[in-house]
């Protein structure tokens, strides 16, 4: 389906660390930024952007590599060698169009360099111009985007060629629920995201047509059939 989500995360959370965390998590563990409702955007509010960045980063020194066996092992390689080069050369060019790459985004030394691993990439002060911005990179790379209004944080998060998922954190549910129904994207998750098998998922734009799960499912293998009766004959 193919996706370049964004979270908004405005300064009356909750807990900014958490969401920090979970947004960073979600690109720097598991299967390593590679599944395609990553949020890969973290649209946040300037006067919490020190905050975010710092506990983000504080996220990334805790990524393990290593046997998937072991249990002290958190992230997944890169599926392919071709995959890695493109993350990196996205990473690149982050740097150069003028994102600040707070941390990560080289390949770990010692017994892992001949794997494919690429340490996770937090940039910051990034434009959603930018082609890591854009572009789906389906790798460990976190681009975080700064806001001032709610206007301009939904702007942002639906300029974009995809539309398969979102978040918003926020204490405010009357925010969150307006901001989710502006967004342009198949589903939003309030104050955390995850996947529910009985409910529908799939996007818009480029990231797709139609849903799947629950009921819509079922009505993909249903043929339904219309009978229309002339009342005047």
């Amino acid at each position: 389906m193919g996706g370049k989500s964004a979270a908004l995360v405005f300064p009356d959370t909750r807990d900014v660390r958490t969401a920090a965390r979970n947004l960073m998590g979600l690109c720097s563990t598991f299967l390593s930024g590679q599944v395609c409702s990553t949020p890969t955007r973290a649209v946040v509010h300037k006067s919490i952007l020190d905050e975010f960045v710092h506990h983000a980063a504080e996220q990334v020194r805790e990524v393990k590599f290593g046997d998937p066996f072991d249990p002290a092992t958190t992230s997944a390689p890169i599926i392919s060698t071709t995959q890695m080069s493109k993350i990196l050369v996205y990473i690149a060019s982050g740097k150069e169009e003028g994102a600040r790459l707070v941390c990560g985004g080289d390949q770990p030394g010692g017994e892992l360099a001949q794997d494919n691993w690429v340490n996770p990439a937090l940039f910051v002060d990034a434009g959603n111009h930018m082609r890591i911005a854009r572009e789906e990179i389906f790798g460990p790379v976190l681009s975080v985007i700064p806001f001032e209004t709610e206007e301009e944080a939904v702007r942002i998060a639906n300029d974009s060629d995809y539309g398969l998922s979102g978040g918003v954190y926020t204490a405010d549910l009357t925010r969150a629920f307006h901001i989710a129904r502006a967004m342009r994207t198949g589903s939003v998750g309030i104050n955390g995201y995850s996947v529910m098998p009985n409910s529908p998922a799939g996007g818009i734009k480029r990231s797709g047509v139609g849903r799947e799960g629950g009921w819509t499912t079922i009505e993909e293998y249903t043929e339904i059939k219309t009978v229309m009766l002339n009342m005047d004959a």
